[in-house]
């Protein structure tokens, strides 16, 4: 793609860009997807957020705990698997 037709189409999207951005929050008077909050709703989101956090760092080290014996399990297995060479075939 040549250089130059690049740079119009760069310059038309930040221009499109540009013009379109107010238009595309307008519809609600900027009060976002919730619509208009006040106190509770702030300090219930805020609430929310501090159960959160907790919980999925619990959930996920929980997780990371239940891999990490699944590795060890199938390495000790491999381990045994080769240490034991009278059972293996061959000559």
């Amino acid at each position: 793609m040549p250089a130059r037709l690049l740079w119009k189409l760069s310059g038309l999207a930040l221009t499109l860009s540009l013009v379109l951005a107010p238009v595309a929050e307008a519809h609600n008077d900027g009060r976002g997807f919730y619509g208009t909050t006040n106190d509770k709703v702030i300090t219930n989101a805020g609430f929310i957020l501090i159960v959160f956090f907790p919980l999925f760092i619990f959930t996920m080290s929980m997780l990371q705990k239940a891999l990490d014996k699944r590795k060890e399990a199938r390495k000790a297995a491999a381990k045994a698997y080769l240490g034991n060479t009278q059972w293996r075939g061959g000559w």
